[in-house]
């Protein structure tokens, strides 16, 4: 990287005009669009039948992996994965997020986590043979670096949109990142469907194909890196820019950021809401193709498809979501998407095995309020972080969002270890949306964002 790029990554800047925003507002939009080609690609499609065909190959004759001598079996190991990777998660994201509103320097550290993450999914590349273990830890470090790098992301949401745009911007968010894991996944399928035609084998196929998510993650990340602006913080008794150790301050901000969040009881209230709901829906997310695979029997191609269709109608239902929202409130908006997802749950539950239509069509409901539930909720907590605290606040919503959202995939393979029906599993995870819903209504969202001391839109 230049001098000059470098400087811009550490510099702090004056705060944007209106062009600068919008030029922040573009780039900002870049980082869901670098790293949603992850999300889509390895955690949604690939990498979970594919490690946990790795993990069967290398069971003994009870389906079991011993990874550091502990008993586990094969079709769970990429679940407790994911668990494992939230648990990491927690650990990092409220220090760097105190650390980000102490200095002020968002930008050096999204850049740590993100190419951590990249590097991490392009060593996937490496994952053959029985090497499941590798493929557990690749798997962890990159989805923590992931968590690590949104809690800083949807950080700048504050503060580079207004109050009555937040919505849109946050939308638009989302389908950048939909756009862009549509279309990194047709040229998958293009490559696993035709991989013979390549000189290539079905494995090598799959390893390229989660590779290059992580090329794609570093690539696109130069953008929002060049265009996002770090802010001066005001020296609050010479806290900022303190010599101190950095993880011990991070810690010491935390307890304070705690304490601060108890005197805002409406924004933890929230906070649960989200936790419980949003769990279903990243459980939902990562364990789709387990599902689809090893429950339905659909190949490899029939999941591509799906995902893809998913991609496709999440743009327009983050959009079109968004519209609603302006009409009905982002509150009435999520909870109406909360009772879509209770009932693909249950339709899902009953769906036959090897029909491939049904699955798309229950894919194409996913689609429509995946986007719109997960954009929504972002903005309408953004309403509810004190002005300073946004990457603080923000960490703590992140840990709603993936950092504890180890719950359902633990759910979700215990069932599975249990009664090795993945249709137990699925129908287990209705009760994450039922009880958010329930939550979520419960809260007086106007009243959270005046007691965040944040004007109140006029449609919320």
């Amino acid at each position: 990287m230049s001098a000059e790029a470098t400087d811009t990554l550490d510099r702090p800047e004056r705060p944007p005009g209106a062009a600068d925003r919008k030029r922040e507002q573009h780039g900002w939009y870049f980082y869901d669009f670098a790293c949603s080609v992850y999300s889509t690609s390895v955690l949604t499609v690939f990498l979970g039948p594919y490690l946990t065909s790795i993990a069967k190959s290398a069971a003994d004759a009870d389906g079991f992996v011993h990874p550091l001598g502990v008993p586990v079996r094969a079709g769970s190991l990429f679940a407790y994965a994911v668990s494992a990777s939230v648990i990491f998660a927690v650990i990092l994201m409220p220090i760097v997020g105190a650390a980000a509103d102490r200095t002020g320097r968002k930008k050096p550290l999204l850049a740590a986590a993100a190419y951590t993450g990249a590097a991490a999914t392009a060593g996937m590349f490496f994952l053959d043979g029985h090497r499941y273990l590798l493929g557990a830890v690749l798997l962890i470090v990159a989805n923590a670096s992931l968590s690590v790098s949104m809690v800083l992301y949807n950080a700048y949401l504050p503060q580079i949109a207004g109050p009555e745009e937040r919505d849109q911007v946050s939308s638009r968010g989302w389908a950048f990142g939909y756009t862009s894991g549509a279309g990194v996944l047709v040229l998958n399928l293009i490559l696993y469907s035709g991989h013979d035609g390549f000189g290539l084998s079905e494995s090598t196929a799959v390893r390229i194909c989660l590779a290059s998510a992580g090329v794609w993650w570093g690539a696109f990340t130069l953008v929002p890196l060049r265009r996002l602006r770090d802010r001066e913080v005001a020296a609050a008794g010479g806290r900022a820019g303190a010599p101190e150790g950095r993880v011990g301050a991070g810690w010491r901000q935390l307890i304070s950021t705690l304490r601060d969040m108890r005197a805002r009881p409406l924004t933890l209230a929230f906070l649960l809401a989200y936790l419980i709901y949003n769990d279903g829906v990243q459980t939902v997310i990562s364990q789709a193709s387990i599902y689809g695979s090893e429950e339905l029997g659909l190949d490899q191609d029939t999941l591509i498809v799906a995902v893809l269709l998913v991609q496709v109608l999440a743009v327009a239902g983050a959009l079109g979501m968004g519209r609603l929202a302006r009409t009905y409130g982002a509150k009435r908006t999520i909870l109406g998407s909360l009772a879509v997802w209770a009932v693909i749950l249950g339709v899902g539950y009953f769906l036959p095995a090897r029909q491939p239509v049904l699955f798309f069509v229950l894919a194409g409901a996913i689609g429509t309020v995946l986007g719109g539930s997960q954009a929504l909720s972002r903005s309408l907590f953004s309403h509810m972080v004190p002005s300073g605290k946004e990457a603080e606040y923000f960490s703590a919503y992140e840990m709603s969002d993936r950092g504890l959202s180890w719950l359902g995939p633990l759910v979700f393979g215990l069932a599975y270890q249990l009664t090795g029906s993945y249709r137990d599993a699925i129908i287990s995870l209705v009760v994450f949306f039922a009880v958010g819903f329930v939550l979520l209504a419960r809260v007086p969202v106007r009243a959270a964002v005046a007691a965040a001391g944040n004007p109140v839109p006029a449609r919320i």
